[in-house]
């Protein structure tokens, strides 16, 4: 970026970050999310460093804080606040580790983390042991005055507790800050209750805290935790040595502390405990962003001082971001094995859920006009489903003219093939069924894991194979010879061992898997599961050679150990299918319109039955599991969460589908049990909170057992 750019964007990136934390701090407004905020206000900081020439005296980076809402009456604070720096991943942890010790050299640091409330900052004010004075952190110089509503949180003592033998007419003058916060039951009793509506827990304590009635404070329910304490007056009490200590002589004075606190004799162990919270947040009944971590000793924090801003002593450790921004820097077309054209934005690297993003979906072309996505803009990014990122929205207040509109192509960028979009659809896709990318992606899903699951069939190898001609179709890959493969750029002969044997142990697999592995559109795993139970095959008994056993799981169940296996011959499916009819496929449970029409046609497409030929010459064989059902969970909705001690999540499923019941992937007021293993997460807690039974993988186990 040249000193032009850096200028403008400089100029603008300030001009909103204030517009945003006035409504965020002041109004308890949420238009722009925290995430992406920071990552914003962190665009800032690099460009600032980069271009020092536009830092300006009321940058948001220069600053603590925000403006004061004129409501409640102004008070300047005892002691100067300042903001914490944060840091997002283990590499700028350990520079401000580096930073710390070049300032006090030949010194060992230990360090005390505490969780990182997401909340509102006060400050209280005891004189003679009694509530004066309750203060937000305001600009960091003045805060509001909100004795009164803090008076009716009931975490907050209006008294404090005598201790070392002092009367509380021999306390000095303290002052004990700490984090107002509203648990996330208030929170959603408070939504629930027909007034106003807030976006989260944050939002609503601030809104709380400052209403002018005390009795509307006293109805929701706020809670506050304290974390640092300070003397204003010599006093006969013996005054903390580190942050530890001060912790403990809060809890002894009657202040709440958050007891999740820990000792740190290193950076691994607080790496360790981040780990450890981040798996536990969503256990809590209040909301953390992270870690706070302080040098323990306070004649190390004096030593190490403060800058204009910030101690340097401290540090907030954030959970990597659920959300982010970033800049699309073009808008490519991504062809899928259906031929359907997927935008993709192409992203200036972001870290997102701890991983570096720099692609997002942006799902069709309807989606892109919809959100009003530009080349150059500045957009919020998520993981959908904490897997696939995808573009949110745009911050539209941060464009500068110079945004492109996107234009879809009308033609395959990867074959020039027509693109074709049927009516009420929002999907384009390529109309050339011998298209490259088509063929590529198609073969790729056949040999994934919930297909045929071959190992060594990477994207690479698939695109080799395709380029030297070796395979059209997935029918081909069975067909492979030592020869073909040792002339590959990829190939050795360990390499081409392994797959050969990888091709011949695949060549007896599950009829739903076969099913999945096929491509149908909107036949994923549930649907091939049910096709593979309504179509009805001769079958036969063979027995298994030893060299083509194979320890997986099918989609449903583990492979038998026996030599004696029941099969059935391609050719029987290719006669099944022929006779299949759209009204008996729209009959079946689970199967919609669109299920339906696709199956039917794929069934009496004169190429699958080609290529059924094709499979059954390569010596494809179809196993068939006979597995008695039972309806011992018959209507029941079962839940599956966290890691089970014996059990695959597809095993659980396949358990509860063969005993009758529902396996569902999400906890409502209908589910039945939940299945719980170790680490359940968020199902767990929704289970909790709807009142759902949980059980653990034995109890499972006993009732299906006697069915």
């Amino acid at each position: 970026m040249n000193q032009s750019d850096a200028k403008i964007r400089i100029k603008k990136l300030k001009t909103w970050l204030k517009k945003w934390n006035h409504d965020y701090f002041v109004l308890n407004k949420n238009e722009v999310s925290e995430a992406a905020r920071d990552q914003i206000k962190k665009e800032l900081h690099e460009l600032e460093a980069a271009f020092p020439e536009f830092i300006s005296p009321d940058s948001p980076t220069q600053r603590v804080g925000s403006v004061l809402s004129g409501k409640f009456g102004r008070i300047k604070h005892l002691r100067q606040k300042q903001s914490l720096m944060d840091c997002f991943d283990n590499e700028e942890l350990e520079a401000w580790e580096e930073r710390n010790l070049k300032l006090i050299p030949g010194e060992t640091l230990d360090y005390l983390t505490e969780y990182k409330i997401d909340g509102l900052n006060l400050s209280l004010i005891y004189e003679k042991g009694k509530l004066k004075k309750a203060i937000t952190r305001g600009n960091g110089v003045f805060g509001e005055d909100v004795t009164h509503s803090v008076r009716t949180i009931k975490s907050v003592p209006l008294e404090l507790q005598e201790i070392n033998g002092l009367t509380l007419e021999q306390y000095p003058l303290i002052e004990a800050s700490g984090e107002v916060f509203m648990s996330n039951t208030a929170f959603e009793a408070l939504n629930q209750s027909g007034g106003q509506v807030f976006a989260n827990p944050r939002n609503a304590a601030a809104g709380t805290v400052r209403q002018l009635d005390p009795q509307v404070s006293a109805n929701r329910n706020l809670e506050m935790f304290f974390y640092t304490l300070h003397f204003h007056e010599k006093s006969n009490v013996t005054p903390p040595q580190s942050q530890k200590e001060s912790l403990e002589l809060l809890m002894k004075l009657g202040l709440r502390v958050n007891t999740k606190f820990v000792h740190h004799r290193s950076l691994e162990s607080i790496k360790n405990e981040m780990k450890k919270v981040e798996k536990e947040r969503e256990k809590l009944d209040y909301l953390i962003d992270g870690l706070v971590i302080k040098v323990n000793q306070f004649r190390h924090q004096n030593l190490l001082g403060s800058t204009a801003k910030a101690p340097r002593w401290a540090i907030a450790y954030k959970f990597p971001a659920e959300q982010s921004t970033s800049v699309i820097l073009s808008i490519d077309i991504q062809v899928g094995r259906t031929g359907a054209l997927t935008p993709v934005a192409i992203l200036e690297p972001t870290q997102v859920a701890g991983s570096t993003v720099s692609r997002a979906t942006l799902h069709n072309e309807d989606e892109i006009r919809r959100k009003d996505v530009r080349i150059g803009d500045t957009v919020v990014i998520q993981k959908a489903g904490d897997i696939i990122p995808e573009v949110v929205e745009v911050i539209k207040d941060l464009r500068s003219g110079k945004e492109k509109e996107f234009i879809m192509p009308k033609q395959c960028p990867v074959c020039n093939g027509e693109i074709e979009r049927p009516d009420g659809e929002v999907v384009s896709r390529c109309a050339n069924k011998n298209c490259y990318a088509i063929h590529q992606h198609q073969l790729e899903h056949f040999v994934s894991r919930k297909a045929f699951d071959i190992d060594g069939l990477g994207e690479k190898v698939i695109e080799q194979l395709i380029e030297n001609k070796l395979v059209e179709d997935a029918a081909d890959l069975f067909t492979l010879q030592e020869e073909d493969l040792m002339a590959l750029e990829l190939f050795k002969e360990k390499k081409t061992v392994n797959l050969l044997l990888a091709l011949e142990k695949a060549k007896v697999v599950s009829l739903a898997r076969f099913i999945y592995a096929m491509g149908i559109r909107h036949v994923g795993e549930e649907t091939a599961d049910i096709m593979a139970n309504h179509i009805q095959l001769k079958t036969q008994k063979i027995q298994l050679k030893e060299e083509q056993k194979r320890n997986q799981m099918t989609l449903f169940q583990e492979e038998a150990t026996s030599n004696e296996i029941v099969i059935a011959l391609i050719s029987e499916l290719s006669e099944s299918l022929r006779t299949l009819e759209i009204d008996t496929l729209n009959e079946i449970d689970g199967f919609g319109n669109k299920v339906a029409q696709a199956i039917f046609e794929w069934a009496h497409d004169q190429k699958t039955h080609d290529l059924l030929r094709k499979f059954e010459r390569a010596g494809i064989m179809l196993r068939i599991n006979q597995v008695k059902k039972s309806t011992i969970l018959e209507g029941k909705t079962v839940v599956t969460t966290g890691t089970l001690p014996t059990l695959s999540r597809d095993q659980a499923k396949h358990l509860i589908k063969i005993n009758g019941g529902k396996a569902s992937s999400s906890v409502s007021k209908k589910t039945d049990f939940v299945l719980a293993g170790s680490e359940p997460g968020s199902k767990y807690d929704k289970a909790v909170s709807l009142g759902v039974a949980i059980i653990d993988e034995k109890t499972f186990l006993e009732m299906v057992e006697e069915s």
